[in-house]
């Protein structure tokens, strides 16, 4: 028997017709597996192919975009990203990135992906809030002032309007709250 395994009793588990003497109540349970670790330090041959993972970001960027290296930061096993400062208008203090990965006991790397990363001092947009919770009561009541000032009436008229458009009758025509009376 494998050592790896272990054998449970189920008590609510029967035997059927078909089980052998011993396989009432018992099952296997296979061992229970480790989460993979984060490397501490990066992989050696993915952290020296610096020029490779430069390459691999000037596929998507021009040369005066991709300054220096920054570092090179592990992610897994045999997966490491690269990073470069980035010169592009309005995105101060972003890194250009390329993630690079390897097979086991293989020497060349491989480009899995490159983009652009904000740093620790990058600007960015303020986390989003939905609409519900950023609409507060004192900004409708201005806007509905707004609206009466500048001559448009009021909301419940113009509203009553739109909703009675388009009206159906009962024989199938469509009227609108505008017409006179007797379709003309």
């Amino acid at each position: 028997m494998d050592s790896d395994l272990e054998i449970v009793a189920h008590p609510d588990t029967t035997a059927g017709s078909d089980a052998g003497p011993g396989d009432a109540g018992t099952a296997v349970v296979p061992p229970k597996r480790r989460a993979p670790r984060k490397p501490s330090k990066p992989d050696s041959v993915l952290a020296a192919a610096v020029e490779f993972a430069r390459n691999g970001v000037l596929q998507v960027a021009e040369p005066g975009q991709v300054g220096d290296h920054v570092g090179a930061y592990p992610d897994a096993e045999r997966v490491v990203t690269h990073r470069f400062v980035a010169h592009l208008p309005g995105y101060g203090g972003w890194h250009w990135f390329a993630t690079l990965a390897r097979v086991p006991r293989g020497k060349e790397p491989t480009l899995s992906e490159v983009g652009l990363l904000p740093s620790e001092i990058s600007l960015l947009s303020p986390p989003w809030v939905p609409w519900a919770e950023r609409v507060r009561p004192e900004d409708s009541a201005t806007d509905d002032d707004a609206g009466v000032e500048s001559g448009e009436g009021s909301s419940t008229a113009t509203g009553s309007r739109h909703d009675s458009a388009g009206e159906e009758s009962a024989t199938g025509d469509t009227r609108s709250s505008d017409a006179a009376p007797g379709g003309e």
